[in-house]
C-alpha cells in the first residue's frame, strides 16, 4: 500500500518506497486466498519486541526519504505491543501504515488509538459486492455486514483508506458494485490484487490470461470516480493506463460488460483519472520482511534473501545479486525483451511461481512486445 506521499525521485537501488512488516501471522480470518497461510496462533520464530524495534530503526537505517512502514500481518492488531512499535517508528520520522483484518479487535478504540499514534493509513480487504461472495471468500459467515461499518468508520477518523480487492472468477464480474460502493462510502485507494498461486491462493480460481488486459481497462475506467486506482501483481496494468491515454480504445465482452456497469452505477467519468504506475515491483521500491525476520522480495515472492537477525535489512535490499537483476530489469523471455520492461517488468511473483525463476516472463501478460 503506497497510501501517503513521497518524493517523486527515489532512487530504488537504495532503499524501498516500502517496507512490509508481516508483524505477526496470527489471524482470527482463514481466507481462501490468504498469502500467508495465516493461523489462529502467533507462530514460533516471531520477532521478539526488542528485535521489532531494532527492524525500526534498521528501516530508518536507508536513511530519509525514509520508506512507508506497513505494518501488516496475518492480523496486525493481533500482536500485544503494535502501537508500541507504531510509537517507535513515528518517533523517528518513519511513515506508518497499517493493514488490520476486520475482526472483534478492529474496534472504535482502536481506530481511534490508530488515529493518537499517527498512523497515516489504514487498508482493508474487500472481495466482493455481496455478502454471498465476501464472505465466501474470507471464510467467515457475516464478515461482509463487519467490513462495511469499518470502512465508514475509518473514513469518518480522518484515517485515508486503502480497499484491497483480490480479483479471481469468484467475483470479477462484481467489480463495477465493489467500485460503487467504494465511492459511496468515500474510500481514498483501491488497490487491486492479480491472483498469484501461492499460500491458500493456489486453491482459488484466478481469472484467463486473456481478461486481465480487459480487467485492466475497466480499473482505468474506475479511476475517474474519486479514488485512486492501484494494482499488485499486474504491473502490466501500467502499459494499460499508456495505452488509454495514447486514445486506445478497449474491447472484449467482460470489459464492455464491467464498463457498461459502471456508468450505469456511478454516471459518467467525475474526476480525472486517479491511476498509479510508478516503476515499482517486487524488489524494487518494495520489500517483505516475514514475522520471523526472513526478507523476500514481496509477500508474493517466497524467496529468501536472509535474515534481518543476521544483515542489516538495508544491505540486503542493495547488495542481493536478485533483487539487483529484478531492478535492472533483467528478465527472460517476453518480459525481457518488451519496451515497458522498466515500467512494468511482469509480475516477479507470478513468474516465480510458475517457474521458480524469478526473473522469467510473467505468464499472465499476453502482450507481445513490439
Amino acid at each position: 500500500m503506497t497510501s501517503l506521499t513521497m518524493p517523486r525521485a527515489i532512487n530504488y537501488d537504495q532503499r524501498p518506497m516500502l517496507v512490509f512488516w508481516e508483524v505477526t501471522r496470527a489471524c482470527q480470518l482463514a481466507c481462501r486466498h490468504c498469502r500467508a497461510c495465516a493461523t489462529p496462533d502467533a507462530l514460533p520464530g516471531e520477532l521478539s519486541h526488542e528485535e521489532g524495534l531494532a527492524l525500526i530503526e534498521q528501516v530508518a537505517g536507508f536513511g530519509r526519504p525514509y520508506p512507508i512502514l506497513v505494518l501488516t500481518g496475518g492480523d496486525c492488531l493481533l500482536r500485544a505491543d503494535v502501537f508500541e512499535l507504531v510509537d517507535h517508528a513515528t518517533g523517528l520520522g518513519i511513515p506508518v501504515a497499517m493493514s488490520p483484518s476486520v475482526t472483534p479487535m478492529l474496534t472504535q478504540s482502536a481506530i481511534d488509538t490508530m488515529v493518537e499514534r499517527g498512523v497515516k493509513a489504514v487498508s482493508l480487504s474487500l472481495d466482493g459486492a455481496t455478502a454471498a461472495t465476501h464472505d465466501g471468500v474470507r471464510g467467515i459467515p457475516g464478515h461482509f455486514a463487519q467490513t462495511l461499518p469499518a470502512m465508514r468508520a475509518l473514513v469518518a477518523a480522518g484515517l485515508k483508506l486503502q480497499i484491497n480487492t483480490t480479483v479471481m472468477a469468484a467475483n470479477v464480474h462484481e467489480l463495477a458494485a465493489i467500485a460503487q460502493i467504494l465511492a459511496d462510502v468515500g474510500v481514498h485507494i483501491w488497490e487491486v490484487f492479480f491472483l498469484v498461486h501461492v499460500g491458500r491462493g493456489e486453491a482459488t480460481g484466478a481469472i484467463p490470461t486473456g481478461q486481465h488486459d480487459e480487467v485492466c481497462h475497466f480499473l482505468y475506467d474506475a479511476s475517474h470516480y474519486g479514488f485512486t486506482v492501484r494494482t499488485v501483481e499486474a504491473p502490466f496494468f501500467r502499459r494499460v493506463v499508456l495505452s488509454r491515454r495514447a486514445g486506445e480504445q478497449p474491447s472484449g465482452d467482460l470489459y464492455e460488460q464491467l464498463a457498461d456497469d459502471l456508468v450505469t452505477r456511478l454516471g459518467p467519468p467525475r474526476t480525472r483519472s486517479g491511476v498509479h504506475i510508478a516503476s515499482t515491483r517486487d524488489g524494487k521500491g518494495i520489500v517483505f520482511v516475514a514475522h520471523n525476520g526472513e526478507v523476500y522480495p514481496a509477500g508474493f515472492l517466497p524467496l529468501g534473501l536472509g535474515s534481518i537477525r543476521d544483515t542489516a535489512l538495508a544491505d540486503i535490499y542493495r547488495d542481493d545479486p536478485v533483487l539487483r537483476r529484478i531492478r535492472a530489469a533483467d528478465f527472460s523471455g517476453r518480459c525481457g525483451m518488451c519496451e515497458y520492461a522498466d515500467l512494468c517488468g511482469g509480475s516477479r511473483a507470478r513468474a516465480y511461481a510458475a517457474t521458480g525463476d524469478p526473473l522469467a516472463q510473467d505468464g499472465a501478460c499476453g502482450y507481445v512486445p513490439a
